[in-house]
């Protein structure tokens, strides 16, 4: 393969044409890495672009996962002239932009450049602080899928590479300027407690202790103390990779009761599927179909007076909780992220995927 080959095949993963759907959009920026799709005609001209923050918007508007990214692309992208000899870009003149198309006289995409990072570089949510918002862990259950694992230590201390799960999560949400969490704790409690107090974090960390499994929601009751602003929700065996200052914003603009995190999941069939008439007739075959839906990932923001609809002292879960406030009228929203964003270590299989995602160990090719 040439050098030109080569560039060819780089810059392409970055190039769609306007009549792929949103959810093909979402893959796309999940393996190029780039939160950007340049969209361009069939003769490779420049029509448009379309970011992450756009199809936020957009599924949040309508909930339509089919939508042509046409219809809700940028129609005025940035760019810049060249040669296809164009590597340096001032990226200053270009605040909040992670790629720009490389167009000629006819406003043919010949390359796409990319923003390169040195270190670690703060999102835009992350110059917003959330000092003042707690987070609660739901960091009680037995985590029977990960047995035999769990029958050593409580799922939240399963290391991630050398760094238990709960650790990870903490620290996600420390990077926003939280220092403020309460761990619902009950199997193998008193091993969190030590894990917690040997390590001596910067961050404060109070712990409610269920004397008997309460579900998912159930043991937020057992906060004693009361909460003058939303706050986050979380299970202990999830990262969710995600501005959280932007959720935190869109709970409050929304005016919402409780906001679900939510994350597309693809589900491909392996098989032909027949679709029939009456009588038996075959209509049509489809070859190996895939299903996009909108998943519950187990992180939440919720208004404290959300929690006087909890039970004292039952078994009770998220999904009820926010059945009962939906019954009661009150808005519940969501807030869409990508599949490769959603990181959850619940089974084995997706250990291995978090493992690789967080660069602990290399995916196999």
């Amino acid at each position: 393969m040439n050098n030109r080959d080569r560039k060819n095949k780089r810059y392409q993963r970055y190039i769609a044409t306007g009549d792929i759907s949103i959810v093909d959009a979402m893959r796309m920026i999940d393996d190029n890495q780039g939160q950007i799709i340049v969209v361009v005609d069939d003769d490779q001209c420049l029509r448009g672009c379309v970011s992450d923050g756009d199809i936020r918007r957009s599924i949040i508007s309508d909930g339509r996962l089919d939508k042509p990214i046409e219809d809700i692309m940028n129609k005025s992208p940035k760019y810049i002239h060249g040669g296809g000899n164009v590597t340096k870009v001032d990226w200053d003149a270009y605040e909040e932009i992670h790629l720009l198309p490389v167009v000629d006289d006819e406003k043919r995409v010949i390359d796409v450049l990319k923003k390169k990072h040195s270190g670690e570089k703060k999102g835009r949510g992350q110059e917003v602080t959330l000092k003042d918002v707690p987070v609660v862990i739901m960091a009680g259950g037995e985590g029977t899928r990960l047995y035999p694992f769990t029958k050593i230590l409580p799922k939240p201390l399963i290391p991630i590479g050398d760094i238990p799960i709960v650790e990870r999560i903490v620290e996600s949400y420390v990077k926003y300027g939280i220092d403020d969490f309460i761990l619902s704790v009950n199997y193998k409690k008193n091993m969190i407690h030590s894990y917690f107090d040997e390590l001596c974090p910067k961050y404060r960390v109070e712990y409610v202790e269920e004397n008997k499994p309460l579900g998912t929601a159930g043991s937020l009751k057992l906060i004693k103390r009361k909460f003058s602003n939303p706050i986050f929700v979380t299970n202990c065996d999830i990262l969710i990779e995600a501005d959280y200052a932007d959720i935190y914003r869109h709970h409050k603009e929304t005016e919402s009761a409780i906001t679900i995190v939510s994350a597309l999941k693809n589900i491909c069939v392996p098989y032909g599927v027949i679709y029939s008439e009456e009588g038996g007739i075959i209509s049509s075959m489809e070859e190996k179909p895939c299903l996009s839906y909108l998943i519950n990932t187990g992180m939440y923001v919720i208004n404290p007076d959300c929690i006087d609809d909890i039970p004292e002292d039952e078994v009770f879960h998220m999904p009820s909780l926010v059945d009962k406030l939906m019954k009661k009228g009150l808005k519940v929203s969501m807030y869409p992220i990508s599949e490769d964003s959603f990181l959850d270590m619940g089974e084995f299989a997706e250990m291995g995927r978090m493992e690789e995602k967080l660069g602990i160990v290399k995916k196999d090719i």
